[in-house]
Order: C-alpha cells, then structure tokens, then sequence
C-alpha cells in the first residue's frame, strides 16, 4: 500500500515548477501503478498549448477554472469544479487558467518518471525504456 500526503511530495522532488504551472507528482512510474497521478495548478491567466503525443491524461477540476480549447475542432470548453476532460485522442489543446487559475488532478497513461516538462511540440517525451 503507498500512502502519501500532498505535502509531504510538495517538499520533494516530485514538486515541478515551471511558467504557468506547478505539478506535485503523488504518483510515479517507479511505484509501478501502471499511471502517474499529480495535483497540478494552472496559474491564474496563463495560457498553455499541450499535446501529449506519448500519452493519454484525464483531468479533474478540483477548484477554480478555465477553459480548454479543441485545436483540430476550435471547440471551447468551460472547466469548473466537477468537470473532467480526457485527452483519449492525444488531442492538441489549448489550456488556459481563469482569473483564480485552477487546481487539477490528473493521470498519466503510461506513467511519468517525475522531472518531465513540456518540450517544444508541448508534449512530454516518450520513455525511452517503453520505446523498445
């Protein structure tokens, strides 16, 4: 059984901070899950294009909101507390934090190892272990 306090990862290295967000990873590949789990907030205001070319994420609202934005269909979404989006097609997406940005929970099929960062496509890279 892993238990663990989101504080108790915040003070760790599986807390990643960059420009527009910050991601505490409760959940790693190492623990063997089969998935990544992290609570992540988005900055208020901010702006993100993602597409996770080497993964699928379903995301939780937990507090604040934005929107998220369909690329292939132009397509805007509201997100609030309660909604959940899954990225099952490895759609490209526009994220964008409201005026209080939001806090979510996601999950990462397959899972990260916890440093990964956004490369220039906006996707994370894939594992080069699970590419053979």
């Amino acid at each position: 059984m892993i238990v663990r306090t989101y504080e108790d990862c915040r003070d760790t290295d599986r807390h990643v901070v960059t420009e527009g967000w910050e991601s505490v990873r409760m959940l790693l590949k190492d623990d063997k899950m089969g998935f990544s789990f992290h609570i992540t907030t988005i900055f208020p205001n901010s702006t993100h294009e993602f597409e996770y070319k080497n993964h699928f994420e379903s995301v939780y609202c937990v507090s604040g909101g934005g929107s998220i934005t369909d690329i292939a269909t132009g397509e805007t979404h509201e997100i609030k507390p309660g909604t959940m989006y899954a990225l099952d097609q490895h759609d490209r997406h526009i994220l964008r934090g409201g005026p209080e940005g939001m806090i979510v929970a996601c999950c990462f099929n397959p899972p990260v190892s916890g440093r990964e960062v956004h490369d220039e496509t906006g996707a994370y890279a894939a594992d080069v272990e699970d590419a053979a």
